[in-house]
């Protein structure tokens, strides 16, 4: 559709229109139709299609204009509800324009439908509020962009599965031909094309007479009409047809759309349907399925325990990373290998592993450190986010979470150019992942406490309220009459956002038992708009008030066993377990946490600088039970050993006092690879680098310590890793955010002042050979008069009080027409009101290219 077919829509010359239409008439034009609303209606079509503000049109003309574009009648047809939908693909298939009646029977068929009924006036509401349908109930008019999208044309069939009208079908068809179909269905003989196709289209609606031409059809033919009454339409002829496909050409029911190709003609598909539109229309949003229902302390408990989980998860993640992480891969992203060893880390699946990753990414706690060998690490927000109290911790990863756009559910696949998608890189941006999450929790909310719904139930409703795309269908010429099947539908994205939600929802805590927690139905916002910043941190603090007093409070002590292990029955304060986690191995975790002693951990802890003293008496302070004998004999006996031999850069060197254990050494074959030589009695030197010697003796099972130049004993502690100060990804939305209160006024003021101006009833211009310095105008653009009739005219309005019409252009070189009150005139300047900006304003006289006075309003 051009541009001049939209303009026809939404526009007619002002001077026909009368600003806003003669009372009490029905609108003519979508811009009428828009102009008879209130503000509140123009706000709430603001708020439903945000892409119309962008920019905020100057009038309510381009207001139309934009809003039957086709870039914003696609996004506008995306987000209605099923029945929404199903509601304009009946008005794109009925006649233009059409009655309240015509669509009710579409959707509810001949023998009507109680909910159909019910549901209609929302459904056209919806419709008109958008700005998709317009005109009174007895000519309501579909946007005609939204026509051309939804009905059928051979290119892109009807969702409905119906095919052109009869007189869509027989154009270009012969008089004489047409005259044979007449014939044939028992019709006269008319005198010309239009009134062939207007009989035979009386026929096809006419339920008596269709039904007794239909009563005389072979069997044979009617299963052909069943296989195609509820789409595709179209199917497939040989150059000679069977008995029965013929039957039905020579009687019009079946017309020619190509050589080889025939379609069912809509009006007698819908006798066929008994007058539907569709095969199953769905007035209503299918109800929630309840699963299983808890009691809310069951649920309660159950989310803040894995809401600590998640606490732990990430923290355990991120001291991973803050020594050794991952490197980043030259696309961007976490590779396979360190995905799997991330997961076989945490003790979790992969796809486990990649949300917490994706999380703490969206959470501001993880980036790339930006150096040469670029790798993963934890930023300086993390170190923040350590010192919050728990409750406080899980808020701020749950609020990241509900208002990213990266999708972790997508690590693993492939995007358009077949590349696979990994965790932390590129293309994971998914604009409707947040409306998608939090209308899965809104709806959880819903249902009555301690309630969990069914997925497919979930899943259901949400298709209802977003359809997803129809695949498709094949063109006419692949489909044939024997083989007519209803299209597929895409697997759409919004679905496995909401399967995935679920999953998520649980991990985090926000959910336990599938039932949605007390601290998630305070943390939620009422169903609308995301929450602004401000009010999402308050609903954020009541959301951590609610979960604090379930969170285990972390403990300052563990049980030590015989068996060199150590159980530690709740969470540890965070010294303790740092502590603890250098001088013990994680041996299993859960609701209780156990740790195993080992030569080689209790090295490591004397390798950070801990004398065994020191060791022992960290045990005794923080053990409920005495420290087992094994544990400290195995403690002296690592750090009798820790030290004796001394390795230092030579390249690398070994000292030791014990000539005879240097010996041992060099006796040994596991030392060839270090290519030791003895340099003294008690000095080996050594071929390698003096990390790469520690290595080696302590595989041997020795104890060697590192020591400086001067001889001293070097602690050797990874230090942690933290990136420079790094932003959280920004969300990708899916389109324009949804404008605020303050914004739709100030925007609907703006248009209505614009409108105004557009549409005010200026006096006409003299007539040719009116004296120089008379108004004149071009049609449809600016007023052009001479300064000094300017000047003239702008200060008698002055004087009266009284509007007029200016043209102006602005030091951009950009012009516009505007309505404005002058007050004051004086130094070149004009000081006014301009209805347009409704603010005052003052305008150069040079750049006002004219001036009109409005028309008298009609008495």
């Amino acid at each position: 559709m051009g541009t001049g077919e939209l303009d026809r829509e939404a526009h007619v010359p002002a001077s026909t229109a009368g600003g806003a239409g003669t009372a009490g008439s029905a609108p003519r034009t979508l811009a009428e139709a828009l102009r008879a609303r209130g503000d509140e209606g123009l706000a709430a079509l603001l708020r439903a299609r945000p892409d119309l503000l962008n920019p905020v049109p100057n009038d309510l003309t381009q207001l139309a204009t934009r809003a039957g574009t086709r870039a914003s009648v696609v996004r506008a047809l995306e987000r209605l509800d099923r029945f929404a939908l199903q509601t304009a693909q009946a008005m794109a298939v009925a006649p233009e324009p059409t009655s309240y009646g015509t669509v009710l029977g579409l959707l509810a068929g001949d023998g009507g439908d109680p909910a159909v009924a019910a549901a209609l006036p929302r459904a056209l509401g919806v419709l008109r509020e958008q700005a998709l349908v317009w005109g009174d109930d007895d000519r309501l008019r579909l946007v005609r962009t939204a026509r051309e999208l939804l009905a059928p044309a051979p290119s892109h069939p009807s969702p409905t599965g119906l095919g052109p009208a009869v007189a869509e079908a027989t154009a270009g068809m012969s008089p004489g031909r047409l005259q044979e179909i007449l014939a044939a269905a028992g019709l006269p003989s008319t005198h010309d094309p239009v009134s062939a196709v207007a009989a035979l289209t009386g026929l096809f609606t006419d339920r008596a007479r269709m039904s007794a031409l239909l009563d005389t059809a072979p069997p044979e033919a009617l299963a052909v009409l069943d296989r195609l009454v509820w789409g595709p339409p179209y199917g497939e002829v040989t150059a000679d047809p069977a008995p029965p496909v013929r039957w039905l050409r020579d009687h019009g029911l079946l017309l020619p759309a190509s050589p080889r190709t025939v379609v069912l003609p809509r009006e007698a598909a819908l006798h066929l349907r008994a007058g539907r539109a569709h095969r199953e229309t769905e007035p209503l949003a299918p109800e929630l399925v309840v699963a299983a229902e808890h009691r809310p302390q069951v649920v309660d408990s159950t989310a803040a325990g894995q809401a600590y989980t998640a606490l732990a998860t990430v923290e355990e993640l991120l001291k991973e990373w803050q020594t050794a992480g991952p490197a980043v891969l030259r696309a961007g992203g976490l590779s396979v290998r360190d995905l799997k060893r991330t997961a076989a880390a945490l003790d979790v699946t992969e796809p486990i592993a990649t949300f917490w990753i994706e999380l703490a990414y969206a959470a501001g706690l993880l980036a790339s450190d930006g150096e040469a060998d670029e790798r993963f690490a934890p930023t300086p927000a993390y170190d923040d986010w350590l010192d919050l109290p728990a409750a406080e911790r899980w808020t701020a990863l749950v609020t990241a979470w509900l208002a990213a756009t990266r999708t972790a559910g997508l690590v693993g696949g492939q995007d358009g150019k077949g590349r696979t998608l990994a965790a932390l890189g590129p293309d994971l941006d998914r604009g409707p992942a947040p409306e998608v999450r939090r209308r899965v929790l809104t709806l959880l909310a819903d249902l009555p406490v301690g309630a969990s719904p069914t997925a497919d139930s979930m899943l259901a409703r949400l298709r209802w309220e977003h359809p997803a795309r129809p695949a498709q269908s094949p063109s006419p010429g692949a489909a044939r009459a024997s083989a007519a099947a209803p299209r597929p539908e895409i697997s759409d994205l919004r679905s496995r956002i909401a399967t995935w939600t679920l999953t998520e929802a649980e991990l985090l805590g926000l959910t336990g038992r599938g039932a949605l927690s007390a601290a998630a139905r305070t943390l939620l916002p009422a169903p609308g708009p995301a929450l602004a910043p401000a009010e999402l941190a308050a609903r954020a603090t009541l959301a951590a008030k609610a979960i604090a007093p379930l969170l285990p409070a972390p403990l300052d002590h563990v049980l030590l066993q015989a068996d060199l292990t150590a159980v530690a029955p709740g969470p540890l304060e965070r010294p303790l377990a740092d502590a603890l986690g250098v001088l013990a191995d994680v041996e299993s975790k859960g609701g209780a946490t156990v740790y195993r002693f080992t030569p080689a951990s209790v090295r490591r802890a004397l390798d950070h600088g801990q004398a065994a003293a020191d060791l022992h008496a960290f045990l005794a302070r923080h053990s409920r039970t005495p420290v087992p004998q094994p544990l400290s004999y195995l403690i002296d006996d690592v750090a009798r050993r820790h030290g004796h031999l001394r390795i230092g850069a030579a390249s690398a060197y070994v000292r030791c006092d014990d000539d005879a254990l240097l010996d041992e050494i060099l006796a040994d074959r596991r030392s060839q690879a270090l290519r030791l030589r003895r340099l003294a009695p008690t000095v080996l030197a050594a071929q390698a680098d003096p990390a790469a010697l520690l290595e080696g003796l302590r595989a041997m099972g020795y104890a060697p310590a590192a020591e400086s130049a001067h001889g001293d004993v070097l602690i050797t502690r990874a230090d942690a890793r933290r990136t420079s100060h790094r932003t959280p990804p920004a969300p990708v939305p899916e389109g324009p955010p949804v404008p605020d209160d303050t914004l739709l006024g100030a925007a609907v003021k703006a248009i209505r002042a614009g409108d105004m101006a557009a549409t005010a009833v200026r006096k006409p211009a003299p007539h040719e050979g009116a004296p120089v310095g008379a108004r004149t105008t071009v049609d449809g653009g600016l007023p052009r008069t001479t300064p000094a009739e300017t000047l003239a005219t702008v200060q008698a309005a002055a004087l009266t009080g009284s509007a007029v019409w200016i043209g102006y252009v602005n030091a951009d070189g950009a012009a516009s027409q505007r309505v404005i009150a002058p007050v004051r005139v004086e130094g070149g300047f004009v000081t006014a009101y301009d209805h347009t900006a409704d603010e005052v304003r003052t305008y150069p006289l040079h750049r006002i290219t004219g001036v009109a006075e409005l028309a008298d309003e009609p008495s």
